[in-house]
């Protein structure tokens, strides 16, 4: 049997017009009942789509003929031991809470509560019927699925994880674990139960729906049939699902949005798993949602049903359309109806024995889904194939008695066994040959209460050597390690004596993992020798850097000239000496020349002869790379931008440009210093305090450019950009 899809229309509501209602009800030909959905179409409204349903009920069906057409004659088979299932589906503000759960009065009950009402009302005529040889009782579940998450709507909300409940499968059907089960002993016991677990589901007001739906509802009746020792059990579930959401027309806030984006998941994994079905795939994904995964349309037994829900307004017709294409190919759903078995109450049977030969298989269960596998697109190609005409196989078939082997698997069994490393042991039970297979018991059923006798464990080894062995060992090996150093630093390395080889070698077989640690850190000490002098290097640096910040400049430069024969070559280094020299006055004017044209702030074509020829008396060398680096001396001439600024600051009179930057770095203004292109906030805000530490404004004024290159921290590059940045 196909799952059964009904459509109804809800009525319009107040402040909709008749004008703008696009969906209508229609039948195949006078005198027969409504089945035929017609819409527009949304391109060519001349055009129309037309889908065929089950049934299609009008905007003007009520309650009551809607669950005795579609419901009421299901009520029957729930009895005689079939699962029904009956689902609402549309889009939000189409009705469905409404069809499910209905009004207050008696007129607007919905399917549940008219469910509910003819379980009691059968139950009652049963026993009445069977003069009370069969008891009939009801239990409710009743949870909701919020944001992927199944919470349980007859606990109150105080109690729930933020995880929710977790899933599980049993016997091919997906159960809650911790799901609340109470039992109702007529429609009073329900409408109050019902009502104060409503009240825990999660509803809000979105622009469409005053009321919407934030969450998928379903309400688990277990209805047990107890006659003896016969007990039948079977269930009916009733799902109210939440409506897919357009958020660009119900406007959702942040929280809204998050609800929408798990109820539109949901429903397209719905929509998937009806197209898979109706392909005839062979993977349908049931587990992508926890709400398809309950579901499990398709492979459930017993009878469905779909309940489409319609709006009949425009505002809502690709939303319908929509609905109606997956609604018209779940009709192809294909569903069993198989009764649920019958359990006897009994006592429990003993077993014999667990394991053994004469232990049978278990039957195996048949293939889920396998009645909509060979459907749609791949039944056609199976026809076109016309392969060997065999029955669907639907049971995976494995014989309980062992075939006897071969002579070439005993072979390979063999083979593949003496591959293997085994390891031997001997307490092990050697196997008598006389003993019969038959006889021996199996391993489930052998006792217990022997054990077998472990080996001792090794006892711990000792050291056989003494401590003195030791020391010689230690001593013989760092005399090794210092005597292999040596020879790589020497020419022709020394080899060791033979006699001392000789006699190291019995000892070096006895050297324990003590020995050895010991070893190992006396050449990492060994090691770490070497670098004392870059450590004492690092220590006068530091003296030197805490100096210069407490204002003595004096011990900075003692300090920094004692670090430098551990730093040789280092042009930071020995700049941090000329500017503090120069700082203190302790520099001549032709070694600052020469530094001028080092660091690029003067031409080297300009510098006299006697410059070097002063600095070859003084015994520098000019090609050492500390003085005069590679780069400088390969460094292009600078362009003629650069060289009119060097004329305008160096050799013209002053220009309105040079008093113009003199005036602001005179200013001692932090912001205005700032602004000139090449001082940051570091370098400003130096200047600044070495100018207050100059003095006053007039005793520590800088009266040209060349004196601003001086000063600590600006250099020549820093003034070239903060005279070309002046307009």
């Amino acid at each position: 049997m196909s799952v059964r899809v009904v459509a109804r229309i809800r009525p319009l509501l107040e402040k909709e017009l008749d004008r703008d209602a696009i969906v209508r009800a229609d039948r195949v030909d006078d005198g027969k009942p409504l089945t035929i959905v017609k819409i527009p179409s949304p391109k060519n409204e001349a055009e129309e789509f037309s889908f065929t349903f089950n049934s299609v009920y009008e905007q003007t069906t009520s309650q009551e003929e809607l669950f005795s057409a579609e419901v009421a004659p299901h009520v029957k088979a729930l009895f005689q031991g079939l699962d029904v299932t009956i689902f609402a589906y549309g889009v939000t503000g189409t009705g469905k809470t409404h069809t499910m759960r209905g009004g207050m009065k008696l007129a607007e009950r919905g399917v549940i509560p008219r469910l509910l009402s003819n379980v009691f009302r059968r139950g009652k005529k049963i026993a009445k019927d069977s003069d009370g040889e069969t008891t009939v009782q009801v239990a409710l579940s009743y949870y909701e699925i919020y944001n992927d998450k199944v919470f349980d709507l007859l606990e109150s909300p105080d109690k729930r994880t933020p995880s929710g409940l977790p899933l599980r499968e049993k016997d091919g059907k997906t159960i809650v674990v911790g799901l609340s089960e109470r039992s109702c002993e007529d429609l009073k016991d329900f409408e109050k139960l019902y009502i104060e677990s409503n009240n825990n589901r999660m509803t809000a007001a979105t622009k469409l729906n005053a009321h919407s739906s934030r969450s998928h509802a379903i309400l688990r009746v277990k209805v047990t049939q107890t006659t003896g020792d016969m007990v039948k059990e079977s269930t009916a579930s009733a799902i109210d699902l939440a409506g897919s959401e357009d958020n660009r027309r119900t406007e959702n806030g942040k929280e809204r949005l998050i609800e929408s984006a798990a109820i539109n998941k949901s429903l397209f994994v719905l929509s998937q798993c009806i197209d898979a079905i109706a392909r005839g795939d062979k993977r349908i994904p049931y587990r992508e949602s926890k709400m398809t995964r309950i579901l499990s349309l398709g492979q459930n037994n017993g009878i469905t049903i779909m309940i489409l829900n319609l709006a009949p307004m425009r505002s809502y017709h690709l939303d319908t359309l929509s609905s109606l294409n997956v609604s018209s190919r779940a009709k192809r759903i294909e569903v069993r109806e198989i009764e649920n078995e019958v359990v006897f109450k009994q006592a429990p049977r003993a077993t014999a024995g667990l394991g053994g030969p004469n232990v049978r298989r278990q039957p195996l269960r048949p293939l889920a889904n396998a009645h909509n596998v060979h459907t749609g697109a791949l039944a056609a190609k199976a026809a076109d194939a016309k392969v060997a005409d065999k029955p669907i196989k639907a049971f995976s078939v494995y014989t309980d008695k062992a075939s006897k082997p071969t002579a070439s698997s005993r072979a390979t069994v063999s083979a593949a066994n003496t591959a293997q490393l085994r390891r031997s042991d001997s307490h092990k039970r050697q196997s008598d040959p006389s003993e019969s297979l038959s006889t021996r018991p199996t391993k489930l059923a052998r006792p217990t209460h022997t054990t077998l006798a472990r080996p001792a464990a090794p006892a711990p080894q000792q050291l056989s050597i003494s401590a003195a062995e030791i020391e010689a060992l230690v001593e013989k090996k760092v005399a090794e390690i210092l005597a292999s150093r040596a020879a790589e630093a020497a020419p022709v390395p020394v080899p060791a004596p033979a006699a001392a080889k000789e006699d190291s070698a019995p000892l070096q077989n006895q050297i324990s993992d003590e020995v050895q640690r010991r070893l190992e850190a006396l050449e990492r000490r060994i090691e770490n020798d070497g670098q004392d002098g870059r450590s004492e290097g690092l220590r006068i640096l530091l003296q030197a850097r805490q100096a210069k910040e407490r204002g003595d400049d004096e011990g900075a430069l003692r300090y920094y000239e004692l670090a430098l024969p551990f730093f040789p070559g280092q042009v930071k280094l020995m700049g941090k000496i000329e500017r503090l020299k120069a700082k203190l006055g302790k520099t001549d004017r032709k070694k600052e020349r020469f530094l001028q044209v080092r660091d690029g702030r003067e031409d080297k074509e300009n510098v006299h002869e006697s410059v070097y020829g002063a600095f070859d008396g003084a015994g520098i060398d000019i090609n050492d790379p500390r003085w005069f680096p590679v780069k400088l001396l390969q460094k292009k001439a600078p362009s003629s931008k650069t060289r009119k600024v060097h004329v305008d600051m160096e050799e013209g009179p002053t220009t309105p440009r040079t008093k113009k930057l003199l005036n602001v770095v005179n200013s001692r203004d932090l912001s205005l210093i700032r602004s000139l292109h090449g001082f940051g906030a570091k370098k400003a805000q130096d200047l600044v305090d070495h100018l207050n530490l100059g003095g006053d404004e007039e005793s520590g004024r800088v009266a040209s450019l060349a004196q601003l290159k001086m000063l600590p921290g600006v250099g020549s590059r820093t003034v070239e950009r903060a005279y070309e940045g002046l307009v």
